[in-house]
């Protein structure tokens, strides 16, 4: 599977985490102890499809486990949230996404009289180093004073999601988790990648992981997809990468330097020019919506169809302006 230069964090996070092994690195070091003891990850399976709207993928990337739990059938549900801004009603977005998943599971088994568990995972990861700053509550979305939310306290939902923040983990502290090389090496590469004009010299400290990626099974394969998304999101030529492949010999330059050749003759510059404009468009509806409250379905549509120099003098107006229609005059 090839990084697509439209969405490469999105089909860098499937193509590593897609894989039971590697997603059950991740899940492990994420999940609490009492429930990762109870988890069959020797019978974790991949389920197809996605729960994400396509106007949302650009932002998240999600993906969908079946397993048992104690002997129960069971699911773990992963997301990914790519950009430096929180979305404060994840919690919301997050129990749509179950909601989702039961409804699944009940149109496939109608005889069924009880629902699976289903385990709820953001991942939340960034170039930036913001940290999660949204809830990951359902209950703290909803507007009450604290005498009423006393009262009510019985009657609220009091769902809640596991939240791996990537994000807040600086990066001796991530390259130390028992992980697998290209879970730790994706993992890593979705932090200092984006924009990174020092890859050549940063990724060094990869080098081991990188070796093992190389002399694993598809090795060439697997170290092509690394170097797509290092190409595609960073500004690092090839040539600044010599320190790395005179480390990692002969098959890994070869392995580079073709990516580099097909991602010139694709034209991955201007995939990766509209895939920023894409989240350009998605991040001033998100200001938008923060701002004026939801949005109608005319403007989404508008946003996200307009020229990219447009969207971007709309997202400064959005400091100053008072009303939608200031942002758009």
């Amino acid at each position: 599977m090839a990084v697509s230069p439209s969405n490469p964090h999105d089909a860098y996070f499937r193509h590593v985490l897609g894989r039971p092994a590697d997603a059950a690195s991740e899940l492990r070091a994420a999940l609490p102890e009492a429930v990762a003891a109870r988890v069959d990850w020797h019978g974790l399976e991949l389920q197809s499809g996605s729960f994400v709207s396509k106007q949302l993928r650009s932002r998240y990337s999600d993906l969908l486990f079946r397993t048992r739990l104690d002997g129960h059938d069971a699911y773990i549900y992963l997301l990914i949230e790519h950009q430096s801004c929180s979305d404060k009603f994840m919690p919301l977005r997050m129990l749509d996404y179950l909601v989702n998943i039961w409804n699944h599971y009940l149109r496939h088994n109608p005889a069924a009289r009880t629902l699976p568990a289903v385990v709820p995972l953001v991942v939340h990861s960034n170039h930036t180093g913001r940290p999660w700053t949204a809830p990951t509550e359902l209950s703290e979305l909803i507007d009450l004073d604290p005498a009423t939310r006393q009262a009510l306290s019985p009657y609220l939902p009091r769902f809640r999601f596991l939240l791996d923040d990537i994000a807040a983990l600086d990066l001796p502290a991530l390259r130390a988790r028992d992980l697998t090389p290209a879970t730790r090496v994706m993992l890593v590469l979705h932090k200092i990648a984006p924009g990174n004009t020092r890859l050549g010299s940063d990724l060094l400290a990869l080098t081991d992981d990188l070796r093992s990626i190389l002399d694993g099974p598809n090795g060439t394969h697997e170290l092509q997809c690394v170097a797509s998304y290092i190409l595609i999101v960073g500004d690092t030529q090839e040539a600044d990468l010599e320190p790395l492949i005179d480390r990692l010999g002969p098959r890994a330059k070869e392995a580079i330097m073709t990516t580099a050749e097909r991602l010139r003759a694709e034209g991955h510059a201007a995939g990766r020019a509209a895939g920023r404009a894409e989240e350009r468009a998605e991040l001033l509806i998100e200001q938008l919506t923060h701002k004026f409250g939801s949005l109608p379905a005319g403007t989404i549509d508008s946003i996200r169809a307009t020229d990219p120099a447009l969207v971007r003098t709309w997202a400064l107006r959005v400091l100053t302006a008072n009303t939608l229609d200031d942002v758009f005059a």
